[in-house]
């Protein structure tokens, strides 16, 4: 992550390959988040468009819901941020730890 760079990129790569820019991000009053707009968040974050504060500050977010979409991806990409696959997830991902 580039939290403490003060100079942050124009765009990055979005979840689905495309570029994505602040203008792209899902709006601030945002209450129903669809996969593709949480992968959006997690990937602006992790490509330095935004730093976590300004996430939790814009989205109105607590740190462990957004860590969690962030474990989500890192695990099982955007298909982890499926809410009504959550536990299926969490269960391969304990398997593949006792392995």
């Amino acid at each position: 992550m580039i939290e403490n760079q003060k100079i942050r990129p124009a765009e990055v790569i979005g979840p689905l390959g495309e570029p994505l820019t602040l203008d792209d991000l899902p709006p601030a009053n945002t209450k129903r988040w669809v996969v593709r707009r949480k992968a959006e968040v997690v990937a602006a974050v992790n490509g330095g468009l935004l730093t976590i504060d300004d996430v939790l500050e814009r989205y109105s977010l607590t740190l462990e819901e957004f860590a969690s979409w962030q474990r989500a991806v890192d695990r099982s990409g955007m298909q982890g941020l499926r809410v009504t696959r959550i536990q299926h997830y969490r269960d391969l991902y304990e398997r593949q730890l006792k392995y």
